[in-house]
Protein backbone atom coordinates (compact mmCIF):
# COMPACT_ATOMS: atom_id res chain seq x y z
CA UNK A 1 0.00 0.00 0.00
CA UNK A 2 1.59 3.25 -1.13
CA UNK A 3 2.03 6.07 1.33
CA UNK A 4 -0.40 8.99 0.98
CA UNK A 5 0.90 11.94 -1.02
CA UNK A 6 2.48 14.74 0.94
CA UNK A 7 -0.26 17.14 -0.20
CA UNK A 8 -2.97 15.13 1.55
CA UNK A 9 -4.07 16.79 4.78
CA UNK A 10 -3.12 14.59 7.76
CA UNK A 11 -5.98 12.85 9.51
CA UNK A 12 -6.50 13.74 13.15
CA UNK A 13 -6.07 16.70 15.47
CA UNK A 14 -3.06 18.08 17.29
CA UNK A 15 -2.55 16.65 20.78
CA UNK A 16 -1.13 18.44 23.80
CA UNK A 17 2.19 16.81 22.99
CA UNK A 18 3.10 16.03 26.61
CA UNK A 19 6.03 13.63 26.73
CA UNK A 20 8.82 12.57 29.06
CA UNK A 21 11.84 10.29 28.75
CA UNK A 22 11.06 6.68 29.74
CA UNK A 23 7.33 7.41 29.88
CA UNK A 24 6.50 4.43 27.62
CA UNK A 25 9.06 1.96 28.94
CA UNK A 26 6.43 -0.51 30.20
CA UNK A 27 4.66 -0.60 26.85
CA UNK A 28 7.99 -0.91 25.00
CA UNK A 29 9.12 -3.84 27.13
CA UNK A 30 5.83 -5.63 26.55
CA UNK A 31 6.02 -5.07 22.80
CA UNK A 32 9.59 -6.37 22.66
CA UNK A 33 8.65 -9.47 24.65
CA UNK A 34 5.42 -10.33 22.84
CA UNK A 35 6.00 -9.02 19.32
CA UNK A 36 9.76 -9.37 18.98
CA UNK A 37 9.52 -12.64 17.05
CA UNK A 38 7.17 -11.06 14.49
CA UNK A 39 9.55 -8.14 14.05
CA UNK A 40 12.45 -10.53 13.48
CA UNK A 41 10.48 -12.57 10.93
CA UNK A 42 9.44 -9.54 8.88
CA UNK A 43 11.60 -8.99 5.78
CA UNK A 44 11.86 -5.24 6.43
CA UNK A 45 10.27 -4.47 9.81
CA UNK A 46 8.96 -0.94 10.33
CA UNK A 47 7.59 0.38 13.63
CA UNK A 48 5.63 3.63 13.75
CA UNK A 49 5.53 5.87 16.82
CA UNK A 50 2.29 7.69 16.06
CA UNK A 51 1.85 11.04 17.79
CA UNK A 52 5.18 11.07 19.63
CA UNK A 53 4.57 14.59 20.92
CA UNK A 54 6.53 17.76 21.44
CA UNK A 55 9.86 15.95 21.84
CA UNK A 56 11.13 12.79 20.09
CA UNK A 57 12.21 10.85 23.18
CA UNK A 58 9.67 8.05 22.84
CA UNK A 59 10.66 7.31 19.24
CA UNK A 60 14.37 7.31 20.11
CA UNK A 61 13.73 4.93 23.00
CA UNK A 62 11.45 2.68 20.93
CA UNK A 63 14.24 2.12 18.40
CA UNK A 64 16.74 1.26 21.12
CA UNK A 65 14.42 -1.18 22.87
CA UNK A 66 13.15 -2.93 19.76
CA UNK A 67 16.64 -3.39 18.38
CA UNK A 68 17.54 -5.53 21.37
CA UNK A 69 15.12 -8.14 19.98
CA UNK A 70 14.97 -7.21 16.27
CA UNK A 71 18.23 -5.61 15.06
CA UNK A 72 16.85 -4.79 11.58
CA UNK A 73 13.80 -2.85 12.74
CA UNK A 74 13.35 0.77 11.63
CA UNK A 75 11.27 3.34 13.52
CA UNK A 76 9.33 6.18 11.94
CA UNK A 77 8.01 8.91 14.22
CA UNK A 78 4.81 10.46 12.85
CA UNK A 79 3.41 13.77 14.12
CA UNK A 80 0.54 15.92 12.88
CA UNK A 81 2.15 19.16 14.06
CA UNK A 82 4.82 20.27 11.50
CA UNK A 83 6.86 22.19 14.09
CA UNK A 84 7.31 19.01 16.13
CA UNK A 85 8.57 17.15 13.08
CA UNK A 86 11.08 19.93 12.37
CA UNK A 87 12.27 19.86 15.98
CA UNK A 88 12.78 16.07 15.79
CA UNK A 89 14.76 16.05 12.53
CA UNK A 90 18.16 16.59 14.24
CA UNK A 91 17.61 13.29 16.08
CA UNK A 92 17.35 11.26 12.90
CA UNK A 93 19.90 8.50 12.53
CA UNK A 94 20.27 5.15 10.87
CA UNK A 95 16.96 3.38 11.46
CA UNK A 96 15.10 6.45 12.77
CA UNK A 97 13.20 9.05 10.73
CA UNK A 98 10.39 11.53 11.39
CA UNK A 99 7.44 12.41 9.14
CA UNK A 100 4.50 14.78 9.12
CA UNK A 101 1.19 12.93 9.19
CA UNK A 102 -1.65 11.45 11.18
CA UNK A 103 -3.93 8.43 11.15
CA UNK A 104 -3.24 7.83 7.47
CA UNK A 105 0.27 6.70 8.61
CA UNK A 106 2.38 8.16 5.78
CA UNK A 107 4.97 5.41 5.29
CA UNK A 108 5.29 3.38 2.07
CA UNK A 109 5.45 0.02 3.84
CA UNK A 110 2.77 -1.77 5.81
CA UNK A 111 4.10 -1.34 9.38
CA UNK A 112 4.83 -4.37 11.50
CA UNK A 113 4.00 -2.23 14.53
CA UNK A 114 2.06 0.97 15.18
CA UNK A 115 2.27 2.37 18.69
CA UNK A 116 -0.24 5.12 19.55
CA UNK A 117 0.18 6.12 23.19
CA UNK A 118 -1.92 8.88 24.74
CA UNK A 119 -3.18 9.89 21.27
CA UNK A 120 -6.90 9.10 21.53
CA UNK A 121 -7.30 10.55 25.01
CA UNK A 122 -8.80 13.78 23.64
CA UNK A 123 -11.15 12.07 21.17
CA UNK A 124 -14.76 11.02 21.74
CA UNK A 125 -15.43 7.38 22.52
CA UNK A 126 -17.58 7.13 19.38
CA UNK A 127 -14.53 7.96 17.23
CA UNK A 128 -12.32 5.16 18.53
CA UNK A 129 -13.63 2.30 16.38
CA UNK A 130 -13.08 4.25 13.16
CA UNK A 131 -9.54 5.21 14.16
CA UNK A 132 -8.74 1.62 15.12
CA UNK A 133 -10.12 0.35 11.81
CA UNK A 134 -8.08 2.86 9.82
CA UNK A 135 -4.86 2.05 11.66
CA UNK A 136 -5.39 -1.71 11.50
CA UNK A 137 -5.94 -1.43 7.75
CA UNK A 138 -2.41 -0.02 7.47
CA UNK A 139 -0.78 -2.92 9.35
CA UNK A 140 1.17 -5.67 7.67
CA UNK A 141 -1.49 -8.23 6.71
CA UNK A 142 -2.27 -11.30 8.75
CA UNK A 143 -1.33 -14.68 7.40
CA UNK A 144 -4.78 -16.16 8.05
CA UNK A 145 -8.24 -15.40 6.66
CA UNK A 146 -9.33 -13.63 9.83
CA UNK A 147 -11.79 -10.76 9.42
CA UNK A 148 -11.36 -7.26 10.80
CA UNK A 149 -14.58 -6.50 12.66
CA UNK A 150 -15.03 -3.09 14.25
CA UNK A 151 -18.37 -2.59 15.95
CA UNK A 152 -20.36 -4.17 18.74
CA UNK A 153 -17.88 -6.08 20.85
CA UNK A 154 -15.04 -5.43 18.39
CA UNK A 155 -14.25 -9.09 18.07
CA UNK A 156 -10.73 -10.39 18.15
CA UNK A 157 -8.91 -13.41 19.46
CA UNK A 158 -8.18 -14.22 23.09
CA UNK A 159 -4.48 -13.55 23.02
CA UNK A 160 -3.89 -15.41 19.78
CA UNK A 161 -1.26 -14.31 17.29
CA UNK A 162 -2.65 -14.25 13.76
CA UNK A 163 0.62 -12.91 12.41
CA UNK A 164 0.89 -9.66 10.58
CA UNK A 165 1.28 -6.29 12.21
CA UNK A 166 0.29 -5.09 15.67
CA UNK A 167 -1.38 -1.88 16.82
CA UNK A 168 -0.83 -0.97 20.47
CA UNK A 169 -3.07 1.88 21.66
CA UNK A 170 -3.31 3.03 25.24
CA UNK A 171 -2.85 5.61 27.95
CA UNK A 172 -0.37 6.16 30.78
CA UNK A 173 0.39 8.71 33.46
CA UNK A 174 2.99 11.43 32.96
CA UNK A 175 5.95 9.38 34.21
CA UNK A 176 4.83 5.95 33.05
CA UNK A 177 4.03 4.32 36.39
CA UNK A 178 0.53 3.22 35.35
CA UNK A 179 -0.47 2.16 31.90
CA UNK A 180 -3.34 0.33 30.16
CA UNK A 181 -3.31 -0.56 26.47
CA UNK A 182 -5.22 -2.52 23.87
CA UNK A 183 -3.37 -4.72 21.37
CA UNK A 184 -4.97 -5.13 17.96
CA UNK A 185 -4.07 -7.14 14.88
CA UNK A 186 -5.33 -6.72 11.33
CA UNK A 187 -8.38 -8.75 12.36
CA UNK A 188 -9.28 -6.46 15.27
CA UNK A 189 -8.74 -6.15 19.03
CA UNK A 190 -7.01 -9.02 20.82
CA UNK A 191 -6.10 -8.16 24.39
CA UNK A 192 -6.03 -5.50 27.11
CA UNK A 193 -2.91 -5.16 29.26
CA UNK A 194 -2.70 -3.48 32.67
CA UNK A 195 0.83 -2.52 33.72
CA UNK A 196 2.07 -0.67 36.79
CA UNK A 197 4.93 0.10 39.07
CA UNK A 198 3.72 -2.06 41.93
CA UNK A 199 5.13 0.17 44.63
CA UNK A 200 2.82 2.98 43.50
CA UNK A 201 -0.36 0.91 43.73
CA UNK A 202 -2.87 0.91 46.59
CA UNK A 203 -5.30 -1.37 44.74
CA UNK A 204 -5.60 -2.56 41.11
CA UNK A 205 -8.60 -0.32 40.42
CA UNK A 206 -6.21 2.65 40.72
CA UNK A 207 -5.45 1.82 37.08
CA UNK A 208 -8.99 2.79 36.06
CA UNK A 209 -7.97 6.40 35.48
CA UNK A 210 -5.56 5.18 32.76
CA UNK A 211 -8.02 3.06 30.83
CA UNK A 212 -7.87 3.84 27.09
CA UNK A 213 -10.65 5.86 25.53
CA UNK A 214 -12.54 2.74 24.40
CA UNK A 215 -12.96 1.65 28.03
CA UNK A 216 -12.59 4.60 30.37
CA UNK A 217 -16.25 5.66 30.20
CA UNK A 218 -17.33 2.02 30.66
CA UNK A 219 -16.01 1.66 34.18
CA UNK A 220 -19.54 1.64 35.55
CA UNK A 221 -21.72 -1.11 37.05
CA UNK A 222 -22.99 -3.50 34.39
CA UNK A 223 -19.93 -3.16 32.16
CA UNK A 224 -17.31 -5.96 31.97
CA UNK A 225 -14.30 -3.74 32.70
CA UNK A 226 -15.95 -2.54 35.92
CA UNK A 227 -16.59 -6.14 36.98
CA UNK A 228 -12.99 -7.06 36.19
CA UNK A 229 -11.51 -4.25 38.29
CA UNK A 230 -13.94 -5.09 41.11
CA UNK A 231 -12.82 -8.73 41.07
CA UNK A 232 -9.18 -7.67 40.82
CA UNK A 233 -9.55 -5.52 43.95
CA UNK A 234 -11.12 -8.47 45.77
CA UNK A 235 -8.30 -10.78 44.69
CA UNK A 236 -5.78 -8.13 45.78
CA UNK A 237 -7.41 -7.91 49.20
CA UNK A 238 -7.46 -11.70 49.48
CA UNK A 239 -3.75 -11.78 48.66
CA UNK A 240 -2.90 -9.37 51.51
CA UNK A 241 -0.96 -12.05 53.47
CA UNK A 242 1.53 -12.17 50.57
CA UNK A 243 2.36 -8.49 51.07
CA UNK A 244 4.94 -9.50 53.66
CA UNK A 245 6.91 -11.01 50.74
CA UNK A 246 6.59 -7.82 48.70
CA UNK A 247 4.13 -6.19 46.33
CA UNK A 248 5.27 -8.40 43.45
CA UNK A 249 4.32 -11.61 45.24
CA UNK A 250 0.98 -10.12 46.24
CA UNK A 251 0.28 -9.11 42.61
CA UNK A 252 1.20 -12.58 41.31
CA UNK A 253 -1.09 -14.24 43.84
CA UNK A 254 -3.97 -11.89 43.00
CA UNK A 255 -3.59 -12.45 39.26
CA UNK A 256 -3.40 -16.20 39.74
CA UNK A 257 -6.72 -16.05 41.61
CA UNK A 258 -8.21 -13.94 38.80
CA UNK A 259 -7.52 -16.69 36.27
CA UNK A 260 -10.33 -18.76 37.79
CA UNK A 261 -12.93 -16.38 36.36
CA UNK A 262 -11.21 -14.24 33.74
CA UNK A 263 -9.35 -15.22 30.52
CA UNK A 264 -5.87 -14.06 31.49
CA UNK A 265 -3.65 -14.71 28.47
CA UNK A 266 -0.16 -14.33 29.92
CA UNK A 267 1.74 -16.04 32.72
CA UNK A 268 4.01 -15.48 35.74
CA UNK A 269 6.91 -14.17 33.64
CA UNK A 270 4.83 -11.13 32.70
CA UNK A 271 3.03 -10.91 36.04
CA UNK A 272 6.40 -10.43 37.73
CA UNK A 273 6.76 -7.24 35.65
CA UNK A 274 3.60 -5.80 37.21
CA UNK A 275 1.47 -6.75 34.21
CA UNK A 276 -1.62 -8.76 33.44
CA UNK A 277 -3.16 -9.27 29.99
CA UNK A 278 -6.80 -10.24 29.45
CA UNK A 279 -8.64 -11.24 26.27
CA UNK A 280 -10.39 -8.24 24.74
CA UNK A 281 -13.68 -10.07 24.38
CA UNK A 282 -13.99 -10.37 28.16
CA UNK A 283 -13.69 -6.61 28.72
CA UNK A 284 -15.24 -5.21 25.53
CA UNK A 285 -17.99 -2.63 26.08
CA UNK A 286 -21.57 -3.82 25.94
CA UNK A 287 -23.95 -2.12 23.55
Amino acid sequence: MAAPRASVRPLGTVTRGTTNPNRLRRMDRWIAATHGAALRRAPSPVAVDLGYGAAPWTAVELLARLRTVAPRVRVVGVEIEPARVAAAKPYEREGLTFRHGGFEVPVPERPTLIRAANVLRQYDEAEVADVWARLCARLAPATSDSRCTFGGTLGGTPGGDFGGGLLVEGTCDEIGRRHVWVALGPEGPRTVTFATRLGSLDRPSDLAERLPKALIHRNIPGEPVHAFLRDFDRAWAGAAPYASYGARQRWIRAVRDLTADWPVTDGPTRWRQGEVTVAWGALAPRR
